[in-house]
């Protein structure tokens, strides 16, 4: 069955990515960190945009979550990356909620 947005998923160091796109950047990501220009790699980093919100103890709306693809550490600052092929509108709109909430810009590559 093809994706929505015709990306395949990629099985690469134990670990399956969205896209072969990702799959790569995941590559580039880790020979920098063995070479020591970056640390701390992470892969699907969750951030929570909006908590889920309750009636009379009933969830009403859950939560709305960012996964960033990367997060890793670079001359002292945070990055938060994200291996984008199409930028959808529920795409930029947790873009802006993420600098809005954390003031964190999100890389796009």
């Amino acid at each position: 069955m093809s994706s929505k947005y015709h990306n395949k998923q990629v099985y690469r160091h134990g670990r399956v990515f969205d896209s072969k796109k990702e799959a790569g950047r995941y590559n580039e990501l880790l020979i920098l960190q063995r070479a020591g220009h970056i640390t701390k790699l992470q892969c699907q980093v969750p951030y929570l945009l909006i908590p889920s919100q309750y009636e009379n103890g009933k969830c009403i709306e859950r939560s709305c979550k960012y996964v960033a693809d990367f997060v890793y550490w670079q001359n002292g600052q945070l990055v938060v990356e994200d291996a984008k092929g199409m930028k959808t509108d529920v795409y930029r709109i947790k873009k802006k909620l993420m600098l809005y909430t954390y003031g964190i810009k999100i890389k796009e590559v």
